[in-house]
């Protein structure tokens, strides 16, 4: 009967929250790096659209959103004003992808530490996420 009501409780809790960050992490960083990334999946369960207009951290000078574009045949990445998350679906932040991006690092990014990171989204709410896990990032092929 317990389980019952704990397996209730957490159900109902889940399907509270509009805005899910699933499986956040940054990318450790050899020594000297001035840039890293974080990667994460956010799920929108509300019936509205919704977007990620910005991201803070006091581990760099600047946190930028990031995704990459295909110019005259080469990869590079650009700043991007924000990421629309439609009602009832998720967008996946990942290598080679959609990010957010830390320039002008404090210090380097060692596996198995942790960074805290602010996301302010387009229905006015701020959510902190405390010690994202850093860990190392296989580079994305690219094309």
């Amino acid at each position: 009967m317990f389980k019952y009501f704990s397996l209730v409780a957490a159900t109902a809790f889940t399907l509270q929250a509009e805005v899910l960050l699933v499986d956040p992490y940054a990318k450790a960083t050899p020594p000297n790096a001035k840039n890293s990334a974080a990667f994460m999946k956010i799920e929108n369960k509300s019936s509205n659209d919704i977007e990620l207009l910005s991201a803070s951290s006091n581990i760099s000078k600047v946190t930028e959103i990031h995704t990459h574009i295909e110019e005259n045949g080469m990869r590079k990445m650009v700043q991007i004003p924000n990421i629309k998350i439609p009602a009832k679906s998720s967008v996946e932040l990942k290598p080679g992808g959609l990010h957010l991006m830390f320039i002008g690092l404090n210090e380097q990014l060692n596996d198995n530490s942790n960074v805290d990171v602010n996301l302010t989204f387009s229905d006015g709410k701020t959510y902190e996420l405390t010690k994202i896990p850093v860990k190392k990032v296989i580079p994305a092929k690219m094309h």
